[in-house]
């Protein structure tokens, strides 16, 4: 039987994925076909959004840490950052010398309400359910969601078959995702929201607190993480360069890649919940990580466009592991006195990485060429990999020392 605040949650999550699927997702073939942006161009794509969350980042948190109730903050951000999408769908009228950066400016400025809401909406999330019912709620939420956004990916496809050139087609999604994301602000103001700091605590909880960097299992959490994520958006920009200029995918074809990829997705995250619950959000994730290194690799031996869907499907298995089991760790190596202040510095930290990843990749392929780029990154996946191994040894490590210590002093108090 589901709570309230899950049953909000599950709506607010369908109409955020119908908002985002209906603009993000197309930004880089818009960039491309209508625009005429150039590699560089869309690698900042995928790299400008997290170097302005990684400056927001910061004054966000401290905002939201100020705040007893963190709701109506949190929903303010989100209606700011799908007005954007209205600017997005007026870029097209601009002269078409100033058209790709124009869109680049506006792409990177969404990403400045954007980092409050992601930050806030974590937070509110992680009080509002409990953590016994985490991982089979994510699991659950996850799935319904990818349902949701395979089905919308589809139709847009299907609609937008024919229009991949056409910068109208494009105008209209953004305007029909920004209706969405007025959704997005009425469930998010449904949710019932605990009081987040009492008002004595509010001046202790407006500065840092550098003791979650003595936590062992948050401190191997990051490093592994944050390894783990430079390898998985490295590849990103690529992925949008090969699929657009070398396999000439249409709409039609984006969509159908990403709706393979999300079919997967929904049949696979109850498997990783279970595994999870069997063997530990760490250890799965090392598997998680090998199955990510194969995708570059993969994806670079042909173009055809069927094999192509082919591997969006193999990748989609692993990228549901991702999406539950990091949130999933992120969470339960995080002492929960000190969460905001966790979640605060993971997402510093991973914005630092997703700015610095997609230029790298660019980087890679400008000193070579495709194949060679994507071949090393996948070894750099399958590095990561073996760091969430270490991650896993250490814990369990600490975990029987831990155990062993109040047999070994045998007070009555233990």
């Amino acid at each position: 039987m589901r709570t309230y605040n899950e049953k909000v949650s599950i709506y607010h999550g369908m109409v955020s994925t119908i908002a985002v699927n209906l603009a993000s997702n197309y930004f880089p073939i818009f960039a491309i076909s209508i625009l005429g942006a150039s590699n560089y161009q869309v690698g900042l794509i995928s790299s400008l959004p997290p170097l302005v969350a990684l400056l927001m980042t910061i004054p966000a948190a401290v905002l939201l840490n100020r705040l007893e109730l963190q709701k109506k903050t949190v929903a303010t951000s989100v209606l700011w950052a799908r007005i954007m999408f209205l600017l997005l769908a007026g870029v097209i009228f601009i002269h078409s010398s100033y058209q790709a950066w124009t869109f680049l400016m506006i792409v990177a400025l969404m990403n400045v309400p954007g980092t409050i809401s992601n930050i806030g909406w974590q937070t509110l999330i992680s009080g509002m359910i409990e953590e016994k019912r985490r991982g089979a709620f994510f699991s659950d939420r996850n799935r319904l969601l990818t349902i949701v956004g395979m089905v919308t990916t589809l139709i847009i496809g299907v609609v937008m078959k024919s229009q991949t050139d056409h910068a109208w087609a494009y105008q209209i999604l953004f305007l029909i995702a920004f209706l969405f994301g007025l959704l997005e602000v009425f469930f998010l103001m449904k949710h019932r929201e605990k009081h987040q700091i009492k008002p004595a605590d509010r001046q202790k909880a407006a500065s840092m607190d550098w003791s979650i960097f003595k936590d062992r299992g948050y401190k191997w959490f990051l490093i592994s993480a944050l390894c783990f994520n430079f390898t998985w958006q490295i590849a990103w920009a690529l992925f949008n360069i090969y699929n657009v200029r070398y396999v000439h995918a249409t709409i039609l074809w984006i969509s159908i890649f990403s709706v393979a990829n999300q079919l997967v997705q929904i049949f696979s995250f109850p498997l990783w919940k279970k595994w999870a619950e069997q063997k530990s959000n760490t250890l799965v994730l090392v598997w998680v990580a090998v199955g990510m290194a194969t995708a570059p690799v993969l994806n670079i031996l042909s173009t055809n466009v069927f094999y192509i869907t082919f591997v969006s499907m193999t990748s989609g298995f692993f990228v549901s592991g991702t999406t539950l089991l990091l949130f999933n760790l992120l969470l339960e190596q995080s002492p929960e006195a000190k969460r905001t202040y966790c979640i605060t510095t993971y997402n510093v930290l991973l914005s630092f990485v997703a700015f610095v990843a997609p230029q790298a990749g660019i980087w890679l392929l400008e000193i070579s060429n495709m194949r060679i780029s994507m071949e090393i990154i996948s070894v750099l996946r399958g590095l990561s990999a073996f760091v969430f191994f270490l991650m896993y040894v250490k814990l369990m490590k600490n975990k029987n020392l831990t155990s062993y210590k109040p047999v070994k002093k045998a007070s009555p108090s233990s």
